[in-house]
């Protein structure tokens, strides 16, 4: 959120940004009110106009922020050079982990785009654009160079994207899988479906015999 000016210090504009998570991931955008986030902070509700001008504002800095985030942190993680099976396996377990540490704000970039305005919906949807092309990138770098077998990228890189984005749905922190067993299967299936094999079957130590009774996560 872009602070305007008059408005008090960043500790406050944190507890609105967790609480506004908290609330859409829970209630969903249409039923949060801005005075139920006023009293989640618990300040004023025309407080909130100090941080944001409206709550469309507010939901378009939540989602624009992940995704800058999201760009910054892959930007950061991905190898500049090497071989297209290398790069791909570091973005699988950039992106995997990312999810798996930051779920509400994967949750609402997907689920409520629809209540978007049109101009923060496009602005949205070319960043989400931008961030596709990063691994269809590395997928046509791996095709060109015959380490891949995919006879269209562009539907290689929504469908890997679509199964690992997937993880923030159904994964449960303390559960089954650690994020370092996530990752090591959720790469093997991703570079089995580059390199056109069958997905090599991983095993992975439960982190408690209990947990196999509790669900996949």
């Amino acid at each position: 959120m872009a602070r305007i000016a008059g408005s008090s210090g960043p500790r406050t504009e944190e507890a609105i940004r967790r609480a506004g998570l908290r609330l859409i991931a829970t209630h969903g955008y249409a039923a949060m009110s801005l005075r139920q986030l006023a009293a989640e902070v618990g300040i004023q509700q025309g407080s909130l106009y100090n941080y944001f001008r409206n709550k469309q504002e507010f939901l378009f800095d939540l989602i624009r922020g992940h995704m800058l985030d999201l760009h910054a942190a892959l930007d950061a993680a991905l190898l500049a050079e090497g071989s297209a099976d290398a790069r791909l396996t570091r973005f699988t377990e950039f992106h995997v982990a990312y999810h798996v540490e930051r779920p509400q704000e994967v949750f609402i970039c997907y689920s409520e785009l629809r209540s978007l305005e049109p101009d923060n919906l496009a602005a949205v949807v070319a960043m989400r654009r931008d961030y596709e092309r990063k691994l269809g990138d590395i997928l046509d770098h791996g095709r060109a160079t015959g380490e891949f077998r995919l006879a269209d990228t562009r539907m290689a890189t929504l469908a890997i994207l679509a199964m690992l984005s997937g993880i923030c749905t159904w994964y449960k922190p303390g559960g089954r899988l650690s994020t370092d067993g996530l990752q090591e299967i959720f790469t093997g299936m991703v570079l089995a479906l580059a390199r056109g094999g069958a997905t090599e079957t991983v095993a992975v130590r439960p982190r408690r015999r209990e947990a196999l009774r509790a669900g996949i996560g």
